[in-house]
């Protein structure tokens, strides 16, 4: 298949196409586009982008959980051993985590883990156009959430990074 897709291609595409086009658009949850894959056709990017939000809406709160779930804490040691997918090291590479200095990735660490100890999932941010700084700024402003305000957040965060690497399979 040939990339970029076309809009009108993507959506005349059988599930199988479809799937091996866009599946990987959110991290390790191919279920969501091949639930996608059954709002066709689509009008325009909009509508795509309806039918993902309209996918994750009638999600099963479990459902977008294990999505959560799914995907890496930021500047993490699966990072730095190369066990991320090509999509998310790309991501935080081009945010610059994987040259944090030593205090930056302390920082992050420490972030991260009372973020996870006190909602029980990993911090998500769509990395793409923020700095090591912005990032961590992020994560002390939504440390104090409340968990259904983080849970919200995890989601508005993962349809963002979805429509980012979308955006880069698109025509």
């Amino acid at each position: 298949m040939t990339l970029p897709l076309a809009l009108a291609t993507l959506s005349q595409l059988d599930r199988t196409g479809f799937d091996a086009a866009v599946g990987a658009v959110f991290e390790h949850s191919p279920w969501v586009m091949a639930r996608v894959w059954e709002r066709r056709p689509f009008a325009d990017r909009a509508a795509l982008r309806a039918a993902m939000q309209a996918t994750l809406a009638s999600a099963g709160r479990d459902e977008v959980l294990a999505l959560i779930l799914a995907h890496p804490e930021l500047a993490s040691k699966a990072a730095l051993r190369g066990e991320l997918t090509e999509d998310s090291a790309r991501e935080q590479a081009g945010a610059g985590l994987s040259a944090c200095s030593p205090e930056e990735l302390a920082e992050i660490r420490r972030l991260n883990d009372a973020y996870r100890e006190k909602f029980g999932w990993p911090f998500i941010v769509a990395v793409r156009g923020l700095t090591r700084q912005d990032i961590i700024a992020a994560m002390r402003q939504r440390l104090p959430r409340s968990a259904d305000e983080e849970f919200a957040e995890a989601q508005a965060q993962i349809l963002r990074i979805a429509d980012l690497r979308l955006d880069a399979l698109l025509a």
